[in-house]
């Protein structure tokens, strides 16, 4: 399963939000974040920095400041609502390392 699609409807839904909600953008802005996406069969990373995503691209990064860990399955249902970020974190669907501020702020990419 090819995620790239759908992590990048994300990325796009998180932008549109940025664009549309001020207080939500304001909570983000300061935050300047390397994050890696690990699917096991398929892995991507992305830069957060002045409340954009950029250079969102198949790989991961030495050093990310966030790891986000699941499987395609998980990940897939996390974009499409049918699996609530909250739930997956607790019930292992999801990992994820960093610092967990800074993983509460990024709430705003589900």
């Amino acid at each position: 399963m090819n995620m790239k699609p759908r992590i990048q409807e994300m990325v796009d839904r998180f932008h549109k939000k940025m664009a549309e909600d001020p207080e939500a953008k304001e909570e983000v802005m300061s935050l300047r974040k390397t994050v890696n996406i690990d699917l096991g069969t398929e892995s991507y990373s992305l830069r957060l920095e002045d409340a954009e995503i950029k250079d969102f691209k198949e790989g991961l990064l030495d050093g990310a400041d966030i790891l986000l860990r699941s499987t395609p399955e998980n990940m897939a249902a996390l974009i499409d609502g049918s699996l609530r970020p909250t739930k997956a974190y607790i019930t292992k669907k999801v990992i994820i390392k960093g610092n967990i501020q800074d993983v509460l702020k990024l709430k705003h990419l589900f």
